[in-house]
């Protein structure tokens, strides 16, 4: 599967951006999906996962109520909005594809990445 993340830009501290990831292939419905995200000389790390239907959704503790994650199988895309953002949610986030119909929070769970979109706050 191909993955590409959209939807980054440079916002100011307390905007929203919804990022979106497009999966081409006629698997995508079947598996789990996660973002992560990373920022400039740090290791990746888990934003926030969904299971292949929907019905199983984590964040980063960090992250609870300002974000959310949502996908539609009928379109292959998979959705995070992020609300009331904050300069230290400036990094790359990337979209992933897990190894099977669950998300994980480790990076070497996902099979399948996209390229990655930028997102910068300024405060």
């Amino acid at each position: 599967v191909q993955l590409q993340a959209s939807g980054g830009g440079l916002v100011q501290a307390g905007d929203s951006l919804r990022l979106s990831c497009a999966a081409s292939g006629r698997s995508f419905s079947t598996y789990g999906m996660g973002w992560f995200r990373q920022a400039r000389g740090e290791q990746s790390e888990f934003v926030s996962g969904i299971n292949w239907n929907g019905q199983n959704t984590g964040y980063a503790d960090v992250l609870k109520g300002r974000f959310t994650i949502s996908r539609d199988n009928t379109k292959n895309m998979v959705y995070l909005q992020m609300n009331n953002l904050r300069p230290e949610d400036t990094a790359v986030y990337f979209c992933a594809r897990s190894r099977t119909d669950d998300y994980y929070r480790q990076v070497y769970q996902y099979t399948d990445w996209g390229q990655g979109t930028l997102v910068t706050v300024s405060s």
